[in-house]
C-alpha cells in the first residue's frame, strides 16, 4: 500500500474511532442514547458539578461533543470539529482533574486523551477521504483552526473559571450578622 494510502487510511480510521466515541458521549448527554442520562439527568449532574446553568452547560457539552464528534468522523469542518471536541474535554478534565491522571482512580486521563486527539486531528487535517476534501477544502482553513481553537479555548476558560468560582463559594462558610 502507498504511503498517502496508508496515511489517508490511518486519518479515516482515527477520525472514525475518535469521532464515534464523542459522539456516543454527547447523545448520551443529549438524547440519553446509550445508557446515558439525557438532557434533564445530565442538567442535574451539570449542575451539581458547579456548571451553571446545568441545562445550557448540558447542552453545550452534549452538542460540542456529538456534534464535534460526528464531524470529526466525517471528516467536515475538521478545525472547527475538533475545537468543540477538544474545548468540551476541558471542561470534563477540570471535573476530574481533583482524582489525579488514572482513569483508574477517577482522573482525567480519559477526557485529556480524547481532547488531545482532537486537537492532532484539526491539526493534521481529515485526509482525502474526507468530506472536508471533497468540498474543496472549504471549512478546513488555517484561519479557521485558529479562530476556532481560540474560540474554544477563551470559552472553555471562562466555564471552568466560573466553576471554579460556584464550587469555592459553597465551601465557603456563610457569613453570620451579629
Amino acid at each position: 500500500m502507498a504511503h498517502l494510502a496508508r496515511k489517508n487510511l490511518g486519518l479515516l480510521a482515527l477520525r472514525l474511532g475518535t469521532g464515534s466515541v464523542l459522539f456516543a458521549h454527547g447523545a448520551q448527554k443529549l438524547f440519553g442514547w446509550f445508557g446515558g442520562g439525557g438532557l434533564e439527568k445530565t442538567a442535574k449532574t451539570m449542575e451539581d458539578l458547579g456548571f451553571r446553568p446545568g441545562r445550557q452547560s448540558a447542552l453545550a457539552a452534549g452538542g460540542c461533543e456529538a456534534g464535534g464528534g460526528l464531524l470529526l468522523a466525517l471528516g467536515m469542518a475538521t478545525p472547527v470539529a475538533g475545537a468543540a471536541a477538544t474545548g468540551a474535554m476541558s471542561g470534563a478534565v477540570a471535573v476530574h482533574r481533583k482524582a489525579g491522571f488514572f482513569v483508574t482512580a477517577g482522573g482525567y486521563e480519559y477526557p485529556a486523551y480524547l481532547g488531545f486527539v482532537a486537537a492532532c486531528l484539526s491539526l493534521a487535517g481529515p485526509g482525502r477521504w474526507s468530506l472536508d476534501h471533497l468540498t474543496g477544502n472549504r471549512l478546513n482553513r488555517p484561519c479557521l483552526l485558529l479562530l476556532s481553537f481560540a474560540a474554544s479555548a477563551a470559552s472553555a476558560y471562562v466555564v471552568v473559571d466560573r466553576r471554579e468560582r460556584v464550587l469555592a463559594a459553597k465551601t465557603e462558610p456563610a457569613e453570620t450578622e451579629d
